[in-house]
């Protein structure tokens, strides 16, 4: 029998170490191991694992993402699991559909499936691609770069139209491709989290509304945050997930499917697909089901995500990550950190700033941590250490900004960064003023 007090139950039995049995129980300190001792009770072997993997006090997560998950949608994930098959489940995902319906901008089903952004990316390459047509990929950034290396590693047949980062898409480039071949589909970043650029939809789905072409994007780092009018644009293929601007843990992939697409897909030649395949993901959803096994705690977070989105109103949460990035940039610039890049299609969802040429993005990133828990990001690709992106997407306020900036003058003024104090919080300030006098 065990008789401390501070355990709670136990959670996995049977582990043998060392010839001895261990198990792993719940306490008022997250877990710990407990090893039977020679006395006929469990004792408690170390909290050094605990410490080790303990979340710092006022620790800020401010990545492009995954972003911060609100408490009232963590304690929502922590629900007890339901039958994936039972009535429960079933309106809980139809319920979820529905109200996903109005942030997509479509009357499309919403396909979802257990998977990451990436995940969904490779899902709208192989139920698209097949082998006797062609595709486009038109890359501003990491992501679009990712969504070509998905069709090659896969086979599909494909053509690159790269723009430089940080540049607007280049609308009059894509048309002059698409009068130059015809593809089956353009593939394209709607909001590219690695530059802080948006895509034009509505320019790029006039481009190919009357013709065969089909228009796919990503908006992973865009849907919830960035204005996605489907259904009015064009827009052929939207694919997302959970861990971004809808505010819930990585987990929960979405797909958005227009009947064009659809009229392509019921072809049957596409590449291969099993567990990406969108016929059998919306076979599943006309029963209330997904094919095989969702994340069903992200979809208890989606729904008080969508409580929180919807009681906002999806206008005002639009306009919130406007204002909010806008004040951002500006109070950067005003301490010398001008945006990355020449494009005027900002997002409302990243901030990319260039690094001055005498700082190391990394150090930035580095010293951010280290001194005020604030995690933000650098790039991990050819802009490594010129440039710093942080996410202004989900649950924030005005609140969040300054302190972002607060920080930044902190830590840039220990590494030698030439701007007046307090300029950054200044500016920031002027901006939300401003934003809401207009």
């Amino acid at each position: 029998m065990i008789r401390d007090r501070t355990l709670l139950r136990p959670r996995y039995t049977g582990l043998t170490i060392n010839s001895k049995p261990y198990m792993l129980c719940a306490t008022v300190r997250l877990y710990d191991w407990m090893q039977w001792s020679d006395k006929g009770r469990f004792h408690r072997v170390s909290h050094a694992a605990n410490r080790a993997v303990a979340i710092p006090e006022g620790y800020r997560l401010r990545l492009p993402g995954p972003t911060f998950v609100p408490e009232r949608i963590r304690q929502a994930t922590a629900r007890p699991i339901v039958n994936h098959r039972g009535p429960e489940f079933r309106a809980m995902l139809a319920d979820a559909e529905e109200r996903l319906k109005p942030i997509f901008g479509t009357r499309n089903r919403i396909l979802f499936f257990a998977a990451s952004g990436s995940g969904m990316m490779e899902a709208a390459v192989v139920n698209i691609a097949s082998a006797g047509t062609e595709l486009l990929f038109v890359s501003h950034g990491q992501f679009g770069e990712r969504f070509a290396t998905i069709a090659q590693e896969i086979g599909a047949r494909f053509d690159r139209l790269d723009m430089p980062w940080g540049s607007d898409i280049d609308i009059d480039a894509v048309a002059q491709r698409l009068r130059e071949k015809t593809y089956r589909a353009v593939f394209v970043i709607h909001n590219e989290s690695s530059t802080a650029i948006t895509a034009d939809l509505a320019r790029l789905g006039a481009l190919v509304r009357d013709t065969p072409t089909l228009l796919v994007t990503d908006s992973v780092s865009g849907l919830a945050g960035t204005e996605m009018k489907q259904d009015e644009w064009g827009v052929d293929v939207v694919v997302s997930a959970s861990q971004k601007a809808l505010m819930c843990p990585p987990g929960l992939g979405l797909a958005s499917v227009s009947a064009k697409a659809w009229e392509v897909i019921d072809r049957g030649d596409h590449l291969p697909a099993f567990y990406w395949s969108f016929k059998r993901a919306l076979a599943s959803l006309e029963k209330g089901e997904t094919p095989f096994t969702p994340a069903v705690p992200v979809v208890y977070g989606l729904l008080e995500a969508l409580d929180m989105i919807h009681a906002e109103g999806l206008p005002r949460v639009l306009a919130r990550h406007r204002r909010l990035s806008t004040a951002l940039r500006d109070g950067a610039a005003a301490i010398n950190l001008p945006i990355f890049g020449t494009g005027r299609n900002l997002s409302s969802t990243v901030v990319a700033l260039s690094v001055p040429q005498a700082l190391d993005g990394a150090a930035i990133v580095k010293a951010l941590y280290e001194r005020h828990r604030t995690v933000i990001a650098g790039s991990r690709n050819r802009l490594s250490g010129r440039v710093i992106r942080i996410g202004t997407m989900g649950d924030f306020d005005d609140d969040t900004i300054l302190t972002d900036l607060a920080h930044l003058e902190s830590v840039l003024a220990d590494l030698g960064h030439a701007f007046t104090s307090g300029a950054g919080i200044a500016a920031a300030r002027a901006s939300l003023a401003a934003s809401i006098q207009r």
